[in-house]
């Protein structure tokens, strides 16, 4: 369906790929918009509870291809490179906006762009080989994929300008030690890590993780009386849903809750 956008499904788990890995999935031509699309479609397909992103070969994402942009600087097509950044901005919110658990698989390299597409996930394991870089200054531009959100809710003021001002590469334990990534694996390991977990969220209730996704975000601009009251209206959801009731059943019953997403 895409030229460099790979989607599969397995038993309610959707795993999207960049798929260009002899360039290190540089973003070229459509390749956000396919991304943003792929997100949206998999975002609205209710057999999916999990949608996984990653990288294929030996990197993550590499940001937006030089060569690319500079034939667009080149040209001083300021249209075109409007509409690309603007389909950041779709693949972001979609991410964002998706009720369903989003998570980063970080093989390698996620420099710029992909960087800050891997801070969009929900949660983010990397394997030890990971790196990461806001590499935009290096290039004389600004960080964009919501960078410039995600980063300083994720670390102090200074190491977030530190990060922006340098564009040094780091290491995946740092990231750890920052809070940039939930876990760190080895290689070999990564994929089934990223496996287990997305089988422990598909298992859980839908409705429950999709009321808390939207909790935290939520909370980053709120207040705590308006956290109270949604607090309230989420949880009189869950109260009156069947899964709700399942996992009442299931406690009592001493046995795994089957939720329907219901």
């Amino acid at each position: 369906m895409y030229e460099h956008i790979e989607v599969t499904e397995d038993s309610g788990i959707a795993t999207i790929t960049l798929n260009r890995p002899e360039k290190l999935n540089a973003f070229i031509g459509h390749m956000r918009r396919d991304l943003a699309e792929a997100l949206e479609a998999t975002g609205s397909d209710r057999a999916i509870r999990v949608v996984v992103v990653m990288g294929a070969g030996r990197a993550f994402c590499a940001g937006g291809d030089v060569l690319f942009m500079a034939d667009l600087i080149e040209r001083q097509d300021t249209e075109e490179f409007s509409r690309l950044l603007g389909a950041a901005r779709r693949v972001v919110m979609a991410i964002r906006q998706m009720n369903k658990p989003v998570i980063g698989a970080i093989n390698g390299p996620a420099s710029g762009a992909g960087c800050n597409l891997a801070l969009a996930c929900d949660l983010r394991i990397a394997s030890a080989e990971a790196t990461f870089s806001q590499s935009f200054v290096k290039l004389g531009l600004h960080p964009d994929w919501g960078g410039t959100y995600f980063l300083p809710h994720l670390v102090t003021p200074n190491r977030a300008c530190e990060m922006f001002f340098l564009g040094e590469v780091m290491g995946a334990e740092e990231a750890l030690r920052l809070n940039i990534v939930n876990r760190v694996v080895a290689p070999e390991n990564l994929e089934p890590a990223v496996r287990e977990l997305a089988e422990r969220l598909r298992d859980a209730s839908p409705i429950s993780i999709a009321a808390a996704k939207q909790a935290v975000y939520l909370s980053q601009s709120s207040e705590l009386e308006e956290m109270l009251r949604y607090e309230t209206e989420a949880q009189l959801r869950c109260f009156e849903s069947e899964d709700g009731r399942e996992g009442i059943r299931a406690f009592l019953e001493k046995r795994p809750p089957r939720f329907s997403g219901q």
